[in-house]
């Protein structure tokens, strides 16, 4: 008869379970307050440590791009980069788009979005030298392809 493991109380794969899953032990909440709790940490600490700043410069820009008919699709654009800027912890860019978009794409890529997308890789390689840095750096790499394509996308969370 062979002996049946007794250090565990509910066998092997309950000790499994109970070891590579322990979100919900974590407070007294379940594993989605624990994200939610944990993007709205990372927002706020983003906010203190400058998105503010820059989402307010993109705000700014997406003005001073709509007082003219034709920097009206070029605003537009700023606002939703100012919006994701804002708290971009939680949020994921859908890409898409028809044929216009590809041409307003070219035309922003040439004119100021390879710039903020170098601006937006050398801001998340910095930030990616610390272990804490690690998901702002990540924020800003998806805010460079963003940068980069804006037209024809989504942002949705």
């Amino acid at each position: 008869m062979a002996r049946q493991n007794t250090s565990f109380p509910h066998g092997f794969a309950a000790f499994c379970i109970f070891r590579c899953y322990p979100l919900p032990l974590v407070g007294s909440g379940t594993a989605r307050q624990y994200h939610v709790h944990m993007r709205l940490l990372g927002n706020i600490l983003w906010l203190i440590l400058g998105g503010l700043l820059l989402a307010a410069s993109w705000a700014i820009i997406g003005l001073v791009l709509c007082v003219t008919i034709v920097g009206i699709p070029l605003g537009i654009q700023a606002f939703k980069m100012a919006g994701l800027t804002l708290t971009p912890f939680g949020k994921t860019v859908v890409y898409g788009g028809g044929v216009e978009s590809v041409l307003a794409n070219i035309v922003w890529f040439v004119l100021a979005g390879i710039w903020m997308a170098i601006g937006y890789i050398l801001a998340g390689l910095l930030n990616c030298i610390t272990i804490i840095g690690i998901p702002f750096g990540i924020q800003s790499f998806k805010m460079a392809k963003l940068a980069l394509w804006p037209f024809g996308s989504q942002i949705r969370g």
